[in-house]
């Protein structure tokens, strides 16, 4: 967190809501998903009151919310499902590392969820909270548009598990979205590592540096994205909670496994990013080197040729070869004959 965004919380009282990051929407929208394995509903509403409507034992209700900087609507959410104000203040604090919080009737996720920006060819990433609730699942969100559609997909279509399960499912399918995902972005990054191997080789410029440079700050920030969601997953998978069944505890362990195979991908990729580094010194080190060499057998050759020109270019009165007829060409004879040893010398030497 930077720290002209630190100074805005500074003082202010515990659950004070203060939206810090960068994306804004103009004003949240809210969608609710409402399903059981009979039914299904998508509706888009207007105020986190109408909501409440859709929440009955017999369902699952889906509540997403895209704009978080809308502070009005947070806060009704707060009133409304009897949120803690410590909770919505992460909510709309972009710049959080992921966590849990286990309260007595929710539980609190913070995620980063990563995306890729084909347009900046760079890893994005948002911030996502989900509250599970006993039949609710509340996810908040930066901006429109996220990696959960498959999920949704899964939910209209009634296929898989997901419409006979209860929220407990549907925030587990949530997790293990965003964890899937982050393969796809390492997928996506190893392709550029492999782009560059060469490109570091056959020619090393400061673009190829600048990319480098890049890829190993996009790695840092998913290594920090990833890291605590392993605690996370193993909090869950140990703690006994009311608003998760026995059942999902075994697909809590598959995302936990996906979460370490991912974590091992990122350190692996991070090995590779400083071999590469390591690299492309190298290289830039040996061309240099070879321009040293070129020049030093440029300076080699031309030496006792310039000895030879600087004694001859002395303004001494008496130098008797200066006034005999073949003195000029005798002395390009000379001069030629001892670049031609030096190109035989320094060729036997191996030099070039």
């Amino acid at each position: 967190m930077s720290l002209k965004k630190k100074k805005r919380t500074i003082g202010l009282a515990p659950g004070t809501l203060t939206y810090i990051g960068e994306k804004q929407a103009a004003k949240a929208e809210i969608q609710v998903i409402n399903y059981s394995p009979e039914h299904y509903e998508e509706n888009k509403v207007e105020t986190i009151a109408a909501c409440r409507a859709y929440l009955n034992s017999q369902s699952v209700t889906w509540i997403n919310i895209n704009g978080v900087n809308d502070l009005d609507t947070i806060k009704n959410l707060g009133d409304h499902f009897k949120i803690h104000p410590l909770v919505l203040e992460d909510a709309v604090n972009t710049t959080h590392r992921p966590k849990s919080d286990v309260y007595d009737d929710y539980i609190y996720f913070l995620l980063k969820m990563l995306y890729h920006d084909p347009a900046q060819n760079v890893i994005q990433h948002e911030q996502v909270s989900l509250i599970l609730g006993a039949d609710y699942v509340i996810s908040l969100q930066e901006e429109e548009g996220d990696v959960f559609d498959p999920v949704r997909a899964r939910i209209k279509s009634g296929s898989g598990r997901i419409r006979k399960r209860g929220s407990d499912y549907l925030v587990y399918a949530l997790i293990d979205t965003i964890v899937d995902h982050y393969f796809k972005i390492l997928e996506e990054l190893v392709e550029k590592i492999e782009d560059l191997q060469d490109q570091v080789i056959t020619d090393p410029g400061k673009d190829t540096l600048d990319v480098i440079q890049q890829l190993k700050h996009e790695m840092l920030f998913v290594r920090r994205s990833v890291w605590p969601l392993r605690d996370i997953i193993t909090s869950l998978i140990r703690d006994e909670s009311q608003l998760i069944d026995e059942n999902i505890t075994l697909y809590l362990r598959d995302v936990h496994d996906h979460t370490l195979q991912v974590i091992d991908t990122v350190e692996s990729i991070r090995d590779m990013l400083s071999g590469l580094l390591d690299v492309y010194l190298s290289s830039v080190s040996n061309r240099m080197n070879e321009v040293m060499k070129v020049l030093t057998i440029i300076a080699t050759i031309f030496i006792p040729l310039t000895f030879i020109a600087g004694i001859y270019g002395m303004n001494f009165n008496y130098m008797p070869e200066l006034n005999w007829r073949w003195s000029y060409p005798a002395l390009w004879l000379v001069m030629l004959t001892i670049l031609a040893i030096m190109i035989v010398w320094l060729k036997r030497r191996k030099w070039f």
